[in-house]
């Protein structure tokens, strides 16, 4: 850090508070004003136009003031609301501003009145506050400002700072024109345009720095700040169109956030990914070695459905890199369209609809069933197969299942040893196996043989997983008197044409890999996925990563964390805590978790350290990845 003295001098209203402070006191003053709305409307639209320099400024906070109609009771209730919308990144790095309160001005064109009771509560007093004062009349009632305060004036400032001849490095952030001003007329060395309340065209264009909070301003000036690396510096990138939801929920918290309507090609991706540190895929994209071995920054990739074969997850791992998928967010998306199509072809239903679209009436019984009383044999019972078990038992199905792990049955579920006695007593048959490259063809000749003549097929797991040439010949036979299929062996990167052998046939169901994809079911996913993501990279939590140790904590405070990645070998704990004795550093809580390939070890310490630990910490033999959280 610089030794030349540096002055920091903040704005207030849209920097130190996410909000205005007249337009919140309007809202308090007009709250039983049946124009309320109106009044609103205007005083936010005098604020704008003042802010960005379109009107005067004594001119814009002379028709405020005569719109507000504010008593001085009013202000100790502002106040209070005030205190509610300070700036997140400002509230959480109080340790800034108590270390170095000596520094630090607020200059602004807000008024004393209410600023002072606010930053006292972060060791700034009221000398080192310089703002516009309220003139009042004998009923209390606010009717003016101090027209003789430098403040209240137009570029006032640039004269306010002039006046206090700082000495030393003069660094200004704020929201606003007048702030950006300071450094067009030379009297402020750096400006920062503060954007995490608000961006305003003016001000960011005519910044040294776009500071989205106040971790990238303390990041840029190597100060003390809550987090070690600002969160808009990490970046996010979503393909193949994930829900919007992810985007607002990553872009609330901070993070810097593309979205890409498509999936990637490998060259693609390899190009994109450089500087990504957080990918967000479903199931087109593939993240294969040569894609991690190109993501020098990658920390996290999160499948935004329940499938991670299109991801080389040993890659990952061995990267350092941890895997979120989300297994459970669209179970009842699947659920409902099996029993959907179940009762569809034991009904005959698509048959006879396509009979009516070609023109034909053709009204009968034959071919069309009840699936009460009927048995249902579900192949993997999961979390899928289990509740599709509950729902059809709901139905009056009798539901037997298959899987390879012993599971206990839910309801009056029965649980069959062999494959093979499942099939033939089933009346339909439902896949819900895992995307496990074993299960290729799991579901063949042999296995439809087994079926009971003129059973039902349902898949809604993974296409490769039936032998399509072996189903088809048995639709065309009658072995199998219908099927839905909504997976295939292989599915194109974008909607389009499509081709497979199944179509045409009779008493055939064909979704293109639906089964998920449900308005709620994406919405879960975009609230699940980004939570995993989010616990990782602001807490270190990895729990339900699916290719990593698992650690649930807390997130600590006054205190610092650190996040170290290494593979599974004699010693390494040993060396990572004779490092830290070496430097002096105690050790408040170490959490240790291991898989057969890597490890995973966070550490809390109470203390500051010195830099150079970092750089032994990463020296450790056999460390993947080491960053500091906060």
């Amino acid at each position: 850090m610089s030794n030349v003295k540096r002055n920091y001098v903040f704005d207030f209203d849209s920097t130190l508070t996410s909000v205005e402070a007249l337009d919140v006191l309007c809202e308090i003053t007009q709250a039983n004003n049946p124009n309320r709305e109106e009044v609103l409307e205007e005083i936010v639209n005098i604020t704008n136009k003042g802010i960005d320099g379109d009107i005067s400024f004594p001119e814009s906070l002379k028709q405020r003031i005569q719109l507000l109609k504010a008593k001085k009771s009013d202000l100790s209730v502002l106040i209070e609301e005030l205190k509610k919308y300070v700036s997140p990144s400002i509230e959480r790095n109080k340790e800034f501003f108590e270390q170095y309160s000596d520094d630090i001005y607020v200059i602004s064109a807000g008024f004393k009145e209410f600023i002072d009771p606010i930053v006292a509560e972060y060791n700034i007093p009221s000398e080192r506050v310089f703002a516009n004062t309220f003139e009042f009349d004998e009923n209390d009632l606010i009717v003016g400002f101090d027209a003789e305060n430098s403040l209240s004036k137009h570029n006032g400032k640039i004269e306010c700072l002039q006046n206090l001849d700082l000495v030393g490095e003069i660094q200004v952030i704020g929201d606003g024109y007048s702030d950006a001003v300071t450094k067009v007329a030379g009297i402020a060395d750096t400006f920062f345009a503060y954007t995490e309340n608000v961006s305003r065209e003016k001000t960011v264009a005519n910044a040294d720095h776009i500071t989205p909070s106040l971790d990238e301003f303390l990041y840029i000036n190597d100060l003390p700040r809550n987090i070690s690396y600002p969160k808009n510096r990490i970046k996010i990138l979503l393909l193949e169109n994930v829900h919007s939801d992810a985007f607002k929920k990553l872009s609330k918290d901070g993070f810097t956030v593309e979205t890409v309507s498509k999936s990637l090609s490998e060259e693609e991706l390899i190009e994109k990914i450089k500087d990504v540190h957080v990918l967000g895929i479903r199931s087109k994209t593939h993240v294969t070695q040569k894609v991690v071995d190109a993501a020098e920054k990658l920390m996290v990739v999160s499948a935004f459905c329940i499938g991670t074969k299109q991801i080389d997850l040993e890659a990952c791992k061995e990267n350092g890199i941890v895997v979120f998928n989300a297994p459970y967010s669209n179970t009842r998306s699947v659920v409902e369209l099996a029993i959907g199509e179940i009762i569809m072809l034991m009904r005959s239903v698509f048959q006879r609809s396509t009979e009516i679209h070609s023109g034909q009436w053709n009204k009968t019984a034959e071919g069309s069933r009840e699936v009460r009383g009927k048995k249902l044999g579900i192949v993997g019972y999961g979390n899928i197969g289990k509740q599709l078990s509950i729902l059809a038992e709901a139905l009056g199905m009798d539901v037997y299942y298959y899987d390879v792990e012993d599971k206990l049955a839910l309801g009056n579920a029965t649980k069959v040893d062999e494959l093979s006695d499942l099939l033939a007593l089933s009346d339909v048959v439902t896949l819900h196996v895992d995307d496990n490259a074993a299960n290729k063809n799991f579901f063949g000749e042999k296995e439809i043989s087994q079926m009971k003549d003129g059973a039902h097929l349902v898949n809604l797991s993974r296409g490769f997983v039936v032998d399509i040439p072996a189903l088809v010949a048995a639709l065309k036979s009658g072995k199998i008197a219908g099927t839905a299929v909504d997976v295939y062996p292989e599915e194109p990167r974008k909607n389009g044409d499509f081709f497979t052998e199944l179509k045409g046939l009779p008493n055939v169901i064909l979704t293109p890999h639906v089964g998920g994809s449900t308005e709620e079911a994406q919405r879960d996913i975009a609230d699940f996925v980004p939570s995993k993501i989010m616990a990782y990279i602001n807490s270190g939590n990895t729990v339900d990563a699916v290719n990593f140790p698992n650690i649930r904590l807390p997130r600590q405070t006054n205190a610092h964390r650190f996040l170290h990645i290494h593979k599974n070998v004699p010693g390494v704990m040993a060396k990572i805590n004779k490092v830290l004795a070496e430097y002096n550093l105690n050790i408040t809580g170490q959490y240790l978790s291991i898989d057969p390939k890597v490890g995973y070890v966070i550490t809390d310490l109470d203390k500051e350290y010195n830099t150079e630990v970092l750089d032994e910490l990463r020296k450790i033999e056999g460390t993947i990845k080491f960053r500091v959280l906060y």
